[in-house]
């Protein structure tokens, strides 16, 4: 016997709640649980945070990155909503400010993050590398990294006239960044924790 399942509006989506502490993207409609990242997984948006912070600071950015707290709503489907959930993003600190007074969704026609990371896990490769780099792209959202531990390379997507050329980086290679062009760390010492 199957179990129907009701689509929900973005507003449903923003007050719901199942009494756990499951998060949930919302995609076409439908509650998708977001696994449980590995301690690995955790430690390197942790690590990313603390990078793009101290980029932002040095440079003078008025930009707070932030880990697994805000959605981003995509214009994916034509009739039910989706909200991403990305690994780590990064939006101005004012931007960050008025979200901290209302749910923290970037809604369709808020300026878009300045730059967004997804980390791969087993079950989410194919979503990172295709399905959000898709909608990241129709969100004029600047730059989109995908780390991908299991292949042990950094892909940075960076946006031009309304798609993404890509930059895979492996090894002792620098990431480069547009938006922190003086990013210091290699792709061994960003998955190897080597600061």
């Amino acid at each position: 016997m199957g179990v129907t399942t009701k689509r929900l509006s973005l507003t449903d989506y923003l007050n719901y709640s199942d009494e756990t502490d499951t998060c949930y993207e919302l995609v076409n409609g439908e509650l998708i649980p977001m696994g449980l990242g590995t301690g690995r997984h955790g430690e390197l948006g942790k690590r990313l945070v603390q990078m793009f912070d101290q980029e932002s600071d040095r440079t003078g950015h008025q930009w707070t990155a932030l880990q697994s707290v805000v959605g981003v709503q995509s214009p994916r489907g034509e009739k039910w909503e989706t909200v991403r959930i990305p690994d780590v993003l990064v939006l101005p600190k004012e931007q960050w400010r008025t979200l901290q007074n209302q749910e923290a969704v970037i809604r369709l026609g808020d300026s878009p993050p300045v730059l967004v990371v997804e980390v791969v896990s087993p079950s989410s490769q194919s979503i990172d590398y295709r399905a959000k780099r898709s909608e990241y792209s129709v969100l004029d959202i600047p730059e989109y990294w995908v780390i991908d531990p299991l292949e042990e390379k950094v892909t940075v997507f960076t946006l031009s006239e309304g798609w993404y050329d890509e930059a895979v980086f492996t090894g002792e290679a620098r990431i480069i960044s547009p938006t922190y062009p003086d990013f210091p760390l290699t792709v061994t010492q960003l998955l190897q924790g080597e600061i």
